[in-house]
């Protein structure tokens, strides 16, 4: 067992493999799941757990080169994304139409669904890497 850090086995293969340029997505419970992507849905009722708490696990563990987000967030989930942003100060950030950042999820090498019930709280990891 490890001694802190992310438990979930299936979220740390994730982290572990992801590769450069890679992404992994953060999803609320309605962002439609593309086919052929893997999906480690964590999600147990309404709001738990919740964005912040697997972003923080998450983003803690992953080398992040760049990250998406819904330009709806900017004026349905200004905290959240405002709270994002903050997490990420530094990383360069996109943003893309809801409509677009669904359209680039088949791309995505892993989506981890939350409980989150925010709007559009869905963003997506650009992995880096550490050299």
């Amino acid at each position: 067992m490890r001694k802190e850090g992310i438990l979930n086995t299936d979220i740390c293969y994730a982290i572990s493999s992801l590769g450069h340029t890679d992404y992994l997505v953060i999803a609320d419970p309605g962002l439609p799941i593309p086919e052929n992507v893997t999906v480690i849905d964590i999600s147990l009722v309404k709001g738990i757990p919740g964005f912040t708490e697997v972003f923080d696990a998450v983003t803690d563990e992953l080398v992040i080169d760049s990250y998406i987000y819904a330009e709806e967030m900017e004026t349905a989930s200004t905290e959240l994304l405002q709270y994002v942003q903050s997490r990420l100060s530094g990383v360069p950030g996109q943003k893309l139409s809801h409509e677009e950042l669904k359209h680039i999820l088949p791309k995505a090498k892993v989506i981890i669904r939350t409980g989150e019930c925010t709007p559009y709280a869905n963003v997506i990891l650009e992995g880096g890497v550490n050299f």
